[in-house]
């Protein structure tokens, strides 16, 4: 693609430069020469030969404080520094999948190839790899063209990746020309043309500032419509899909204390949600965790393709050792490509690790900054930045009619596994998903570590019609009775930690004992195990009709040792079940044997 563009050059705008006044760990004051500054402006503090890369977040007259990305160390008063005009941004284009960045969008395997393992400051890398694409028009020249509407296609692994308008136009453009053919990144593909005259060069990629959600444009001008989840995001975990789900293009978040299964859980989700892209951000996770990420995740096998997972996700990594500010950005960064992607009409999961790291971030910078503290020295905008965050999930429709949904799931690391501390409270009061770890269960070895005492789901109306119509309308109400069960026997089970099992009645002991048969075969699951890993849908509501059909049946036998016996082999042989392929002959042989244990047994009527 070599054709000219007939595009008349704009006069750049004025660059503001600054010199710096104070320095403090990450955060440098600088008084402004000249030119316009703006919040969130992106610059460079130029020290010795390194240009360390920075963020305006307050500007005072002409006094602004910038946080600086990078290590301060070695920055002095009277450095100068060089504004860009442009708000912190990330790349979007092709290329993006399977890439490992950090939060400033540097793919990490390129810095490391140039520099090594040990990365000096101020160096950055092109966040696309450098490679050609071959680009297929859908849009005819002359054709009337809105922001995001898509002009043609590259493939990305077995993904399209839709070229579209850049989202940034502030009105409807006509396309002057497009070319087909391979070309990279930089290439010139085409040309549109605004309704003031003015033209401008199309590439296969395109600048979005990443504070800014990408469709808000789109929907207050009403190219773009959010719809209702209706529809559940299916992980394949049964206490999750069942008792406790997250719609799709809905919030969930994940809090607990250290031990308690978090970094599992959520590979877990990211390996086995029906998703077609996966945005894992590590904000401010430790070292050692972030390399199991990295080193498991292109050895896993993709359940959904047969390839490697890593052929559906990005990894934004920025660990607890990195700076601070780049970690508070780098949420934001894998938030904004999870809306790209959504944009095309995919289904998008973003796990953030952990946002507790990321508020923390939060508070040292605010602390720098000397601003009024809020509960537990958070800043006091600590409730609206969570929320904001939360706000960019759901479900969007282009003008085209083709939707993409966006799910986002934040695991939470509260200190001591404190639940009334501030972060944790924000985030509940703005998901709609809570699956609570505890130590508790952790320490008995039951996994996934969700208490489902503690947690709550708020899609369950808004699901229910979903259920229903694909599950049958016995569906919610099983959920509902299996749940007010586990409830019952909780206060059983309290009641036997007191008094022992002498101290509660016949009936409460068999309740008990069903409480645990519901708790061990179907809440818990075998991550190591390859079929217990992962259950669909179907498999499980045949399981949870017969444990409805199970908790109806009056054991007849006598004296609570005996009624001990016959549930510890109802429950073996309910594992085995678990771990038995379906329709396998192991699978039929169980199955048969809980009906022969079932048979002789008298059943219940139901309240």
């Amino acid at each position: 693609m070599n054709r000219a563009t007939p595009a008349t050059p704009q006069t750049p705008a004025q660059r503001a430069r600054a010199t710096v006044t104070a320095v403090r760990p990450n955060l440098v004051t600088v008084q402004l020469d000249d030119g316009p500054v703006a919040r969130n402006e992106v610059g460079h503090v130029c020290t010795g030969r390194a240009r360390l890369k920075a963020e305006v977040l307050r500007v005072r007259g002409r006094l602004a404080d910038m946080q600086v990305f990078e290590d301060t160390r070695g920055v002095r008063v009277g450095d100068k520094v060089e504004l860009s005009g442009e708000l912190l941004s990330v790349t979007l284009g092709p290329g993006l999948l399977t890439q490992v960045f950090d939060g400033l969008q540097n793919p990490l395997d390129a810095l490391a190839a140039e520099h090594g393992v040990f990365l000096p400051r101020g160096h950055a890398a092109p966040p696309l790899p450098d490679r050609t694409w071959s680009f297929e028009p859908v849009v005819r020249e002359g054709v009337r063209l809105w922001p995001g509407d898509v002009l043609g296609h590259v493939m990305e692994g077995r993904l399209r990746h839709d070229i579209c308008v850049p989202f940034d136009e502030a009105g409807p453009v006509q396309l002057g020309w497009l070319e087909s053919g391979r070309c990279d990144v930089h290439a010139v593909i085409g040309e549109i043309r605004r309704s003031d005259g003015s033209a401008r060069a199309l590439h296969l990629a395109q600048r979005w500032p990443v504070r800014r959600p990408l469709p808000q444009r789109l929907l207050r001008r009403r190219w773009a419509e959010q719809l209702f989840p209706h529809a559940p995001l299916l992980t394949t975990i049964r206490l999750i899909d069942s008792f406790f789900p997250i719609a799709r293009g809905g919030t969930a978040c994940i809090p607990g204390p250290f031990g308690a299964g978090k970094t599992v859980l959520q590979n877990l989700i990211a390996r086995f949600a029906a998703v077609d892209v996966v945005i894992i951000v590590a904000c401010g996770e430790r070292a050692g965790e972030v390399v199991e990420t990295l080193t498991e995740f292109p050895q896993l096998q993709d359940p959904r393709t047969g390839g490697s997972l890593m052929d559906r996700t990005v990894i934004v990594c920025n660990t607890s050792a990195m700076p601070v500010a780049a970690r508070e950005s780098s949420i934001y960064t894998g938030v904004t490509m999870g809306e790209y992607y959504r944009h095309m009409g995919y289904d998008v999961l973003v796990i953030a690790d952990s946002t507790s790291r990321w508020a923390q971030a939060m508070r040292e910078t605010s602390g720098r900054m000397e601003e009024i503290p809020g509960e537990e020295a958070y800043p006091g905008y600590l409730d609206s930045s969570i929320r904001a965050l939360y706000e960019r999930a759901g479900i969007i429709r282009r003008r085209d009619g083709i939707a993409g949904s966006l799910t986002l799931i934040g695991t939470v690391s509260p200190a001591g596994g404190n639940l009334e501390e501030p972060v944790t409270q924000a985030t509940l009061a703005s998901v709609k998903t809570f699956l609570g770890l505890t130590a508790e269960r952790a320490y008995r070895r039951c996994y996934p570590a969700i208490d489902p005492l503690r947690s709550w789901s708020r899609y369950h109306q808004q699901l229910r019609a979903w259920q229903e119509s694909e599950l049958g309308p016995e569906w919610p109400l099983i959920v509902e009775r299996l749940g007010g069960l586990l409830r019952d026997a909780q206060r059983v089970a309290q009641m036997v930690q007191v008094t022992g099992e002498e101290g509660i009645t016949e009936d409460d002991y068999l309740l008990w004992q069903r409480a645990e048969l519901i708790d061990n075969i179907y809440l818990q699951q075998d991550a190591f195990d390859p079929v217990d890993v992962s259950t669909p849908l179907a498999r499980q509501r045949e399981m949870l009709v017969l444990l409805a059909e199970v908790i109806d049946v009056q054991p007849e036998v006598a004296g609570r040792e005996a009624l001990r016996e016959w549930f510890l082999n109802l429950t073996a042989l309910l594992r085995d079940l678990n771990c038995a392929a379906t329709g396998s002959g192991a699978f039929l042989q169980c199955l048969q044997a809980v009906r022969i244990l079932l048979a002789p047994q008298r059943t219940t009527s139901r309240e």
